[in-house]
């Protein structure tokens, strides 16, 4: 199989990593109404759909202002709008919908956490998306840069670069492990199993940066990686009460 993989069918090229696209979005919708049904939601259906359009709302918006600070440096005159608009990344949504999350429970005045049930479908949908990003090779900007390692691919351009979004996929598929494992468990605090997953997904993402070939940087670091640090601001407390005890104290001690 060649990369970027193009199938066609009846003449036509079909773009794979929309298909899949689509696909992660049905997908990831059809587990989380599984889950939902499996265990008692605590959130009223009315306030669940309210959170959702916050959520797709926010995300749609984050992804875009996203998709555009990757580059901010366009010509936007010579630019198509349908093309600019087609412009975005899954950290913006991602980050996006959470805060569309936060406004409409404050709206709706709803005070009970509501990521954990959507974590598991979320990263479900990423990792069926990212399947098409690979699969699109160099057509989507999820490749790296060239490279002599043994992981190293040709992905489309000639060039042996780090396979990104595979990487990705590896990653995506144990942090389900883990955080299904966590949330079977019920050891974890209402809220905690979402927080855990944006904090290990965004941490993942601000080193993996490192090795895309981005163009545009704000002392020395990608827009992508400036998310990043202000979702780990964002969740500082979580960060503080998932370091081990002992590892504060000897910091304190050493301060």
């Amino acid at each position: 199989m060649n990369i970027p993989f193009e199938p066609s069918i009846f003449g036509k090229v079909l773009n794979i990593h929309l298909v899949l696209e689509y696909l992660a979005f049905i997908l990831a919708f059809q587990y989380y109404v599984h889950l939902r049904k499996k265990e008692e939601d605590t959130i009223s259906s009315e306030n669940r759909l309210s959170i959702i359009l916050g959520a797709v709302l926010g995300a749609l918006l984050g992804s875009r202002i996203m998709g555009l600070l990757e580059n901010p440096m366009l010509d936007f005159a010579t630019i198509d709008l349908l093309l600019l608009l087609n412009k975005k990344t899954i950290m913006g949504g991602l980050f996006g919908g959470l805060l569309g999350v936060e406004l409409a429970k404050k709206i709706i005045g709803e005070q009970q956490s509501s990521g954990d049930l959507f974590t598991l479908p979320i990263i479900l949908g990423i990792f069926i998306g990212r399947i098409g990003c690979f699969l699109s090779g160099t057509n989507e900007f999820t490749y790296g840069i060239e490279t002599t390692f043994f992981t190293g691919m040709d992905l489309g351009d000639g060039i042996c670069r780090h396979p990104i979004a595979l990487y990705e996929l590896i990653y995506l598929f144990f942090i389900f492990l883990l955080l299904k494992a966590k949330r079977t468990s019920k050891a974890l605090e209402r809220g905690l199993l979402f927080q855990y997953f944006m904090l290990l997904y965004f941490g993942f993402r601000f080193f993996i940066e490192f090795l895309k070939p981005n163009v545009f940087y704000v002392l020395e670091l990608s827009s992508i990686q400036w998310l990043c640090l202000l979702c780990f601001f964002y969740y500082r407390k979580t960060m503080v009460k998932a370091t081990p005890k002992r590892l504060i104290f000897k910091a304190k001690g050493k301060i």
